[in-house]
């Protein structure tokens, strides 16, 4: 369980990094308003479900059975 602690907290620094990356390069690009904010919402979108994801996987590799949709159909 430590070593989940340890890859979760990695896991918000590197994520962490690669969000700002984004947004400083996001401010370089010169887009139209609704354009813009569509990237936003999508980068957001995108973030979260790769958090998801990867929480996932931790917790399994922690012991914790998390149930998935896929599971679920069964």
């Amino acid at each position: 369980m430590l070593g989940t602690l340890i890859g979760l907290i990695i896991l918000c620094i590197v994520l962490g990094v690669i969000w700002w990356g984004a947004q400083q390069l996001l401010a370089l690009i010169p887009l139209a308003e609704p354009f813009a904010t569509i990237v936003r919402v999508l980068m957001v979108v995108v973030l979260v479900l790769i958090v998801i994801y990867v929480l996932v996987q931790l917790l399994a590799m922690g012991g914790v059975h998390v149930p998935t949709f896929g599971a679920s159909l069964r």
